[in-house]
């Protein structure tokens, strides 16, 4: 038999080559085949047998599988499973929000409801399709009869008090929730009163005023809207809806020309909306915008790895060190992202983006019996607690964000909204192709049937695998007739020198990282496909995060494992809650050859088979072990958050140990960003810490006394985002803030970031000020000092003859008919 293998498809489709590389436009079927590097895949002819875009759309050269067609097993489907048993598939025990009679989505007078319960429901009604789960099954089709039943003549549906609750207008957002529900339904069960619904609804948004659009989160996550509408116009053909949707991209929030919030959650959601309009618009400028949105993000608040961004739940200017968290909605949302970006797009980046969140970030946002969860997650965390934080540390300090319970009520949104996660993620393993192929796009032991080939023929694929905790994937074919498809199989951006044996053959082919290997031929029942995605250690800097390092092994990240001391605090037996406390040393930095970290790392791969749980310590397939250093003066401040890096390469003179690294998915509590140790010139002190028990005083206080102790630098004298300390409204007037220490130190300088809000209010730099230390009963000031600065946007330091000294005072004199304030104070040891 002859084989063909390649990697593109030519037949009907445009392949769009990596840089420098050629784009291949259409060539007969039976053209002479070779392997090529492919960047991304894309189509100019609609097909494909699972419903391709309609004209006048773009078409896609990926395409979503009806929902079933996807049978995950292994770990993934364990981790369905631990939803079903978890917060996910018992959410009416705990949440008050899902309590059938009286609920405004199926009974429009009541005054409840809001999006609770649709997001609820649209991972709940996924998870039951794809775990065939007959008992899920018929208590989500309950909620969407009654979410049917409650449609008005004008397609309005749901609670009426949404109608007018953004100052008269109605709040469409939940309903965007509610339209993902139904599209998956229908794609599950083909009810025609799902299409009906749909478009009387839309019927309805297209009178409503186009300034309604830009208000609240329906005016920053229309994306959600958007993909319905073609979802639905792909089915019907309706005229009126891509006006609709032009409508809509026209008068919502802009993310095409700038990013319009800073809120992770609208960001995960709202970034792809120029991509989806981009169908219709077919303007390159729209594709590029959802890129270049991502890239902006991630270089400013995304430098760690794991994939997520500092957002939590904002992003803040000057708080991007990896202590900071991301929001659990902000994972699923960013993944269903990612999924949609890859179908969009054919760019298998997007799908790298998805495993690297899923692997690495949502894991750890859940206790692994999946009866908790947590608001944020940090890649660098060394305790979780149900402890408010004062200090600005996270964007929403006003409640806990961390400790692990069900919070229906603390967190509201992430308990309901994570469902999707998982579900979602397995019904992306592969997806149809416009030349009626199969793509494996997410890799994960399963089964998918699908109709293939010009004859639509019925294939089923088993892959076999322990991905990501393996690095081989074998895939074996059964068909009831012998038929020709091509298979796309996705090589991920990390793996350099993957190797293909068809039948047990080794085969030939060139696959470059973050490209598509393509096989053509005649596949017939018994066939087997293996391929194996060389894994390496690849350590990875982050200059914005003080050239801090993170290490990756394939598809994994790791952290440093610590031990976990779970200690309940409240809940029931049934649903209890956690805090999450450290039981051995996290302050290390690591020692490993720079160029060649291979040879610094000792992978550790467990005996036996995968756990059906494998993201607890105790279960990581995969350990690593590294020589590292403790650095004692990196502490935990006054909440027991981990204070943020300081610049590597870091002195050090502890002893050298051997630590061990695990899969960072697998670890709630975790150092992923590392310090490393260096030595001579090029390496820095770690500053001796302001201890968390020191004593802050003040002649006269204002904001938050403690915020001169935090580690966060500012972003500029006028931040006001991060936490501050001001003398409001003394003006004028002499003023001192104190720091009383629990036993005396050394001390030979000291390091002041003035607040001063020109422009928006009434707080400027000092006169002048000095330093003073406590002699006994008597405050002197500390002697032979430099110059005291006052200088905006920086740190202002003053160097003196060292003094011992167990409380210290910055002495200011306000300037005429003005405030002050200060930002941060640093006690410094060493020379002057």
């Amino acid at each position: 038999m002859q084989l063909r293998y390649r990697a593109l498809r030519l037949s009907r489709a445009l392949i769009t080559l990596g840089a420098g590389a050629l784009s291949l436009s259409i060539h007969p079927a039976h053209a002479q085949n070779t392997v090529r590097d492919v960047k991304t895949l894309t189509t100019t002819v609609a097909g494909g047998l699972y419903t391709p875009n309609r004209a006048p759309l773009l078409p896609t050269a990926l395409l979503k599988l009806p929902i079933g067609s996807i049978v995950p097993k292994g770990w993934l489907r364990e981790q369905l499973l631990l939803d079903a048993d978890g917060l996910s598939g018992r959410m009416s025990e705990v949440s008050d929000y899902l309590k059938f009679e009286g609920n405004g989505w199926v009974d429009p007078q009541s005054n409840t409801g809001w999006e609770e319960m649709p997001y609820w429901l649209r991972g709940y009604g996924d998870l039951g399709y794809v775990l065939g789960d007959t008992k899920i099954n018929t208590a989500s089709r309950k909620w969407i009869d009654g979410i049917i039943g409650s449609q008005r003549p004008d397609g309005w549906f749901g609670p009426n008090t949404a109608r007018t609750s953004l100052d008269g207008s109605p709040d469409m957002w939940p309903h965007m929730l509610v339209l993902y529900v139904l599209q998956s339904y229908y794609d599950h069960t083909p009810d025609p009163r799902v299409l009906t619904f749909m478009t009387n609804y839309f019927h309805f948004q297209d009178t409503v005023p186009v300034g309604v659009f830009t208000k609240s989160w329906a005016g920053l996550r229309w994306a959600d809207n958007l993909q319905a509408i073609y979802w639905l116009y792909n089915r019907t053909g309706d005229s009126f809806l891509l006006p609709l949707a032009q409508k809509i991209h026209e008068h919502s929030q802009d993310y095409v020309d700038h990013i319009p919030t800073w809120h992770n959650v609208n960001l995960a959601q709202g970034i792809r909306e120029p991509a989806e309009y981009w169908l219709q618009a077919k303007d390159t400028k729209l594709l590029n915008a959802t890129e270049n949105d991502y890239d902006t993000i991630m270089t400013k608040y995304g430098q760690m790895a794991g994939g997520a961004f500092a957002g939590d739940e904002n992003s803040r200017e000057g708080f991007h060190d990896p202590r900071q968290g991301f929001e659990t909605c902000g994972m699923v949302e960013y993944m269903n992202t990612f999924e949609i970006m890859t179908r969009i797009t054919g760019n298998p980046l997007w799908s790298d983006r998805c495993e690297d969140m899923a692997f690495n970030s949502l894991p750890a946002a859940l206790t692994p019996d999946h009866k908790g969860i947590h608001y944020i997650t940090s890649d660098n965390s060394i305790q979780i607690d149900n402890n408010s934080k004062y200090h600005n540390q996270f964007g929403n300090g006003t409640f806990p964000m961390q400790a692990f319970k069900p919070g229906i009520h603390d967190y509201r949104c992430c308990p309901h909204n994570y469902p999707m996660g998982w579900p979602y993620y397995a019904e992306n393993l592969f997806l149809a192709t416009s030349d009626d192929g199969i793509c494996a796009s997410l890799y994960a032991a399963s089964t998918v049937t699908a109709k293939v080939g010009s004859a639509s023929v019925p294939v089923t694929l088993n892959e076999t695998t322990d991905y990501p905790f393996s690095d081989t994937i074998q895939l074996s074919v059964s068909a009831p007739q012998s038929v020709t498809f091509p298979l796309y199989l996705r090589i991920p951006r990390w793996s350099d020198g993957a190797k293909l044996k068809i039948n047990g053959k080794a085969v030939v082919a060139t696959a470059a990282p973050e490209s598509y290997l393509v096989i053509e031929r005649e596949w017939k029942t018994g066939d087997t496909v293996s391929l194996q995605l060389p894994e390496k250690i690849v350590v990875r800097t982050w200059a914005q995060n003080a050239d801090s390092v993170s290490v990756d092994y394939g598809p994994l990240s790791y952290s440093l494992a610590i031990d976990e001391k779970w200690q309940r605090y409240g809940g029931t037996d049934t649903w209890p809650e956690y805090n999450v406390l450290a039981g051995s040393a996290w302050n290390y930095g690591l020692l490993f050859d720079k160029n060649n970290p291979g040879k610094s790392f000792k992978v550790i791969h467990k005996a036996g088979a995968v756990p059906s749980q494998p993201f607890t310590p105790e279960n990581a397939p995969i350990q690593l072990r590294v020589q590292a250093r403790l650095i004692p003066n990196w502490k935990a401040d006054k909440d027991k958050v981990v204070t943020v890096l300081q610049p590597s390469p870091v002195r050090s003179d502890e002893p050298t140990k051997t630590v061990t690294l695990i899969p960072m998915g697998a670890a709630r509590l975790r150092i992923t960003s590392f310090p490393t140790i260096g030595n001579g010139a090029t390496a820095h002190d770690w500053p001796t810490p302001v201890t968390p028990n020191v004593t802050v005083t003040a002649s006269h206080m204002n904001d938050d006394t403690d915020a001169p102790l935090v580690g966060v630098v500012p972003a500029s004298s006028g931040d006001t985002v991060t936490s501050r300390f001001t003398w409001w409204d003394h003006r004028g007037t002499t003023e001192w803030l104190q720091y009383d220490l629990p036993a005396p130190r050394p001390v030979s300088g000291a390091s002041v970031y003035w607040f001063d809000d020109t422009g928006k209010g009434e707080c400027r730099v000092p006169a002048s000020w000095r330093l003073l230390y406590k002699d006994g009963d008597m405050w002197k000031p500390v002697e032979s000092p430099t110059a005291y600065g006052v200088a905006r946007d920086a740190f202002n330091h003053v160097g003196f003859t060292p003094v011992t000294a167990t409380s210290f005072r910055v002495e200011a004199k306000l300037q005429d008919g003005f405030s002050g304030g200060v930002l941060r104070w640093r006690l410094e040891p060493g020379a002057k």
